[in-house]
């Protein structure tokens, strides 16, 4: 059985690796949860929010941000503490987190394809849009779930039951390989596509009718602030598909400098796409003005 720790030698390395990647993931985990918790509680409580699919994808992005975090603190702290898991764990968490990643990815296409309609085609695309909502994300967690499933059984033909069962300290995982790497790449630029096609569309909407206003110029900002939001998810995934495991103190130390920019865009998600759209903050505003007024109450301060 080969593990990173074996092709590597160096294991103290590995260990301090997953120490850092597991003290960034507990930070990423608070503020992004902090933030769903926030966002969810906001939308949960209003009847017109609920009803529009761009919440409703909010929501399932900020869900699948705050499980991906926390998946990276178990998944990581395994390697840190040495918990001697067997390999069958680790593939489990490990294979869930990267679905949740991709999920994140999905989801922000489907947020930047539902945009494109609302603007492109704001007459037929409520009714449509809502009646395949669930059938879309349905479909999308389907498909990501069983091209892992099937990449794992694939690239564990060489594995023996015995191996599967086996305690690993350093958590080793699949998907290394070159098949792995190019379908990971496909599933990668398939969302990817989706935005930067919807983007443009819109951007090409909004200059062919000519409204340069105040508000057009928001969007076009809203546009660019997304696109450079989602660069700091594409550059990191990007180099680390395309490198895979590869050995060296370089390369270690370049794995974490990208990580720490992965980790930085995925704790700014959800202010990016949740509290700094206009009509959200105002609810905020309200819900926490209620939320304090609730609080005065329920300690005998308010109004007799």
């Amino acid at each position: 059985m080969n593990s990173s720790s074996e092709h590597c030698n160096i294991s103290d390395w590995l260990r301090l690796e997953a120490t850092v990647k597991a003290s960034v993931y507990v930070v990423t985990f608070s503020f992004a949860t902090f933030i769903t918790i926030i966002v969810i509680a906001i939308v949960s409580q209003n009847l017109k929010l609920r009803k529009e699919v761009r919440y409703i994808l909010l929501c399932h992005h900020l869900l699948c941000i705050s499980s991906y975090c926390g998946l990276g603190i178990v998944f990581q702290g395994m390697r840190a503490l040495l918990a001697n898991s067997p390999l069958l764990v680790c593939w489990v968490v490990f294979g869930l987190q990267l679905s949740l990643g991709e999920g994140i990815l999905f989801t922000l296409a489907l947020m930047a394809l539902n945009t494109y309609l609302a603007i492109c085609w704001p007459l037929s695309s409520p009714s449509l849009v809502s009646s395949f909502k669930y059938r879309i994300l349905a479909g999308t967690w389907v498909t990501i779930i069983l091209k892992n499933i099937c990449l794992f059984l694939i690239e564990s033909t060489s594995v023996t039951p015995a191996d599967v069962l086996k305690p690993e300290p350093f958590c080793p995982v699949l998907l290394n390989g070159v098949p792995a790497r190019v379908i990971g790449m496909a599933f990668f630029c398939l969302p990817l596509s989706v935005i930067l096609i919807s983007y443009s569309l819109i951007y090409r909407e909004g200059k062919r009718a000519g409204h340069f206003n105040r508000s057009n110029t928001q969007a076009r900002k809203t546009v660019l602030i997304h696109l450079v939001q989602i660069s700091l998810h594409i550059i990191p995934t990007l180099v680390f598909i395309g490198l895979g495991k590869v050995c060296g103190v370089f390369f270690f130390s370049l794995n974490l400098v990208l990580f720490g920019v992965f980790a930085f865009a995925q704790c700014f998600n959800p202010l990016i796409y949740g509290l700094h759209n206009r009509e959200l903050k105002s609810q905020l505003r309200h819900w926490a003005c209620c939320q304090l007024w609730y609080g005065h109450m329920a300690n005998g301060s308010g109004p007799v």
